[in-house]
């Protein structure tokens, strides 16, 4: 039985933005979903998913850009998966991400909104994020102009990002504008010295090779943090040869880059690449680095988790402190829970508010972390525990360490679990301050307070230019 042939439409105009960094146009009264389209494109679309109500498809040719289109300014755009509006002015992006907000909030929680302050734009649009992992592999992500048939082993190879949709494909990366130098030097110098020795990359299909994994840290301090993971196969099948080779790599790092203040190594023999559950051992260097925010310092371990855009994280913050300062009244201080607290880092910018600040996070690692930032700070009036929110946060719980006048939402993309809303809306805090990276989950959990609570303030903010993504912070007070 033959298999039905996908439309090729010509000449689509793009009319719009769409969810998911897709943008959308109708042809023949159906909605068509393109990938790196922008507004104004007039583009020929090869459709390669044809739906009841919609079709998705690729661009094959732009007969005509958009007024508005500029030129990717990354030489991976279109292969790498990330930084996908290069070609959107960032005003547009930010006027998309700010309406997302509004459409997910109102299209699915059906919420009441006040005016929603205007997004809080990131200064820098490259070179933002102070955290990069990249991947080994031995099978690299073939460019559509490569022939792999012409291809040697060694040309196979690479060091990078992983290909959407692919697990076991990597794009291999020459040069990448979203964190400061000495990233890409290191990545390329490590990848070439792997060459030059006969180290194996990493095979993510059929689990073997000797270079794994790295991961750059860097701070708005000047300090630079390296981790490199190795798998446990050497070069020859010779396993007492794996600390000598490991080690001269490491120390050819560590010479190369004096500016590296940190590094680390990682063995891992497991199917996935995390590494929180692994022993991080210290090559060279300092045990951690330092990032200062408002007036705090911070320190971040191999695990610690940190946002990812420092300088957007402070006014991140800053946004949840006002909201915060909003259910501060009277002479005696709030008792604040933050929940999906992380390292802590929101509720040591909130401490001097509160009378407690109550931290829970899922991660113990995380926790330590948090209780390392409150010593480092002189902070005494922050309490931390780890454990499953559902689990921990119960009516037990508040009457041990007290009744929350404010409480802080962080949680990760899925949202909170209806144990913790039910908790919440029963302890009837006077404010709640839910800070959200996916506005869509976020609108779902609103629904469930709105059955108490009206919302006062909406705040989008950028913390990823050229993506699709947007952090939201929402300030719910109690209806009297």
């Amino acid at each position: 039985m033959s298999r039905k042939v996908k439309p090729y439409l010509e000449g689509v105009e793009i009319e719009s933005v769409a969810a998911e960094g897709n943008s959308l146009a109708h042809v023949n009264g159906k909605v068509l979903f393109v990938q790196q389209a922008i507004p104004g494109d007039i583009v020929d679309v090869q459709v390669n998913k044809v739906r009841s109500g919609y079709m998705q498809g690729y661009i094959v040719n732009i007969v005509k850009p958009s007024k508005d289109r500029l030129q990717p300014f990354c030489e991976h755009y279109g292969e790498c998966g990330g930084c996908t509006w290069q070609p959107l002015p960032y005003g547009m992006q930010l006027e998309y991400k700010q309406q997302q907000v509004v459409d997910q909030l109102t299209r699915i929680g059906h919420l009441k909104l006040p005016e929603i302050s205007p997004i809080l734009a990131s200064d820098k649009t490259q070179y933002y994020r102070n955290k990069l992992e990249y991947t080994f592999s031995a099978r690299r992500w073939i460019l559509k102009d490569e022939d792999v048939n012409a291809l040697t082993d060694v040309e196979r190879l690479g060091l990078g990002f992983h290909v959407s949709g692919f697990f076991d494909k990597v794009l291999d990366i020459k040069d990448c504008h979203l964190q400061r130098e000495p990233t890409n030097a290191i990545r390329l110098f490590i990848r070439q010295y792997a060459v030059e020795h006969s180290l194996s990359f990493f095979d993510l299909r059929e689990q073997h090779g000797f270079m794994r994994t790295l991961m750059v840290r860097t701070t708005s301090t000047g300090e630079n943090m390296l981790v490199v993971v190795f798998g446990l196969d050497a070069l020859g099948g010779d396993k007492s040869a794996v600390g000598v080779q490991r080690n001269a790599l490491l120390k050819a790092v560590s010479e190369r880059f004096p500016e590296i203040t940190s590094l680390y190594y990682v063995v891992n023999p497991k199917a996935n690449d995390t590494f929180n559950d692994l022993e991080c051992v210290l090559y060279s260097g300092a045990e951690a680095v330092y990032e200062n925010m408002g007036g705090l310092k911070f320190k971040i371990g191999p695990k610690s988790f940190y946002q990812t855009n420092s300088e957007q994280a402070y006014r991140l913050y800053s946004v949840v402190r006002e909201s915060v300062k909003n259910g501060c009244s009277g002479e005696k201080k709030p008792v604040i829970y933050d929940l999906y607290t992380g390292t802590g880092t929101i509720s040591l910018f909130v401490s001097d508010l509160a009378s407690k600040v109550v931290g829970i996070e899922y991660v113990a690692d995380a926790i330590k972390d948090a209780e390392v930032n409150a010593a480092e700070n002189n902070i005494d009036n922050a309490l931390f525990f780890a454990g499953d929110m559902k689990d921990v946060l119960n009516s037990e719980f508040i009457a041990e360490h007290g009744h929350p006048d404010i409480v802080i939402l962080d949680p990760p993309r899925a949202g909170i679990h209806p144990d913790v809303a039910k908790v919440i809306l029963d302890a009837s805090p006077t404010h709640i301050v839910y800070v959200s990276c996916n506005p869509a989950t976020q609108a779902r959990d609103l629904a469930v307070f709105s059955a108490k609570y009206s919302i006062v303030k909406v705040q989008p903010v950028d913390m990823f230019p050229h993506t699709i993504h947007v952090e939201n912070v929402v300030e719910l007070l109690l209806n009297e």
